[in-house]
């Protein structure tokens, strides 16, 4: 870590920061101290002992094609998996739902349901139903060596690639009395997910503070590895273009490259609304959610913009698919998997 930048500064002991939860007014999500990292030069990965080898040069020419079997001029579709945490049935039911619907699953977490099934377990359960798991890791939970047996265990399975992501503090959320590790971050993760042979994502936050530094983040995390990069939730398919412009000109002067899935709000109740109003920064384009949540048909209207959005995004130069993202109230985990189905059957690709 920079000098200027003491680990006791960041909640999470990051290395390369700043994390996508700074707040609009540059503070921190855990307890609102100003973000360590916004007033520094962004910190460049350089592959230091305990954040593995690395990899130098240009990733592959589709991290994508390989890892789902798409076509080169294929776009994709990637779907967040609601299913209830620790319950396999659900995962399998939901799993069942979107098979043959997208080209893979997102496995995270949510803070109401921290404690879920190892990700290795997971993307084992949903391949096993024909769905292609694309499994997230965070650092939150595990030190490097329970990251690196996770990360043996997701090769074995054959899942389709590792998303890796620093997590969400402990304090935020259902389990604010387990003990945080962050024995790495996001950054430090990756290179030990391509040691394994995985193909490998990470995500960058476009509008969250320090906004001009986080097109070279995204460059930042290819150098250490990365392929694919989510890019959250913004304002519309305008601000993801100057985005990936931004990081393609950074991974350019980098020698390296990445693909770039956008992330996609699925809306179908004022519950998976709510969901969605919890993320730290959210934005998106401009009327979305009001104009779901005032139709007659709240669930329709969610499809038919979902779609639409999707469509304007996989528009965008540089974009080569889409996440659809969602939360649910409990119980209605098959019922936002078949919309997301849904969603992805209108999408013209």
């Amino acid at each position: 870590m920079r000098a200027d930048v003491r680990p006791d500064e960041c909640p999470k002991a990051m290395t390369y920061g700043p994390c996508g939860g700074v707040t609009p007014d540059s503070g921190c999500e855990v307890d609102g101290r100003r973000c360590a990292f916004v007033e520094v030069p962004l910190v460049r990965w350089n592959g230091a002992a305990g954040h593995g080898a690395g990899l130098s040069g240009p990733a592959p020419a589709s991290a994508l094609e390989r890892a789902l079997g798409v076509a080169a001029d294929q776009s994709v579709i990637i779907a967040d998996l609601p299913a209830a945490a620790l319950d396999v049935d659900s995962l399998r039911r939901s799993a069942g739902r979107l098979a043959g619907t997208v080209d893979a699953v997102l496995l995270g977490d949510h803070g109401g349901e921290r404690v879920q099934l190892p990700p290795s377990l997971r993307a084992q359960l949903v391949q096993a139903e024909g769905l292609p798991a694309w499994a997230g890791l965070n650092c939150r939970d595990r030190n490097r060596v329970a990251l690196e047996g996770e990360l043996a265990g997701l090769a074995a399975v054959g899942a389709a690639g590792v998303h890796c992501v620093t997590g969400d503090h402990t304090s935020l959320g259902h389990r604010s009395d387990a003990q945080p590790v962050f024995d790495l971050d996001a950054t430090g993760l990756v290179p030990l997910a391509r040691a394994a042979g995985l193909v490998t994502s990470v995500a960058e936050n476009p509008v969250a503070p320090p906004v001009d530094l986080r097109a070279g983040r995204a460059a930042n995390k290819a150098r250490a590895g990365a392929q694919v990069c989510f890019v959250n939730h913004t304002s519309g398919p305008q601000a993801v273009a100057q985005f990936v412009a931004a990081a393609t000109q950074a991974c350019v002067s980098e020698g390296t490259s990445l693909e770039f899935i956008a992330c996609v709000a699925v809306v179908v109740d004022e519950a998976s609304a709510r969901v969605l109003r919890s993320f730290t920064g959210l934005e998106l384009p401009r009327g979305y959610l009001d104009r779901i949540l005032a139709a007659p048909d709240v669930e329709a209207a969610g499809i038919r913009m979902a779609i639409r959005l999707s469509e304007a995004l996989l528009g965008v130069p540089g974009v080569r698919g889409v996440n659809l993202s969602g939360g649910c109230r409990p119980g209605d985990e098959e019922r936002m998997a078949a919309v997301m189905g849904e969603i992805a059957k209108g999408v013209l690709r």
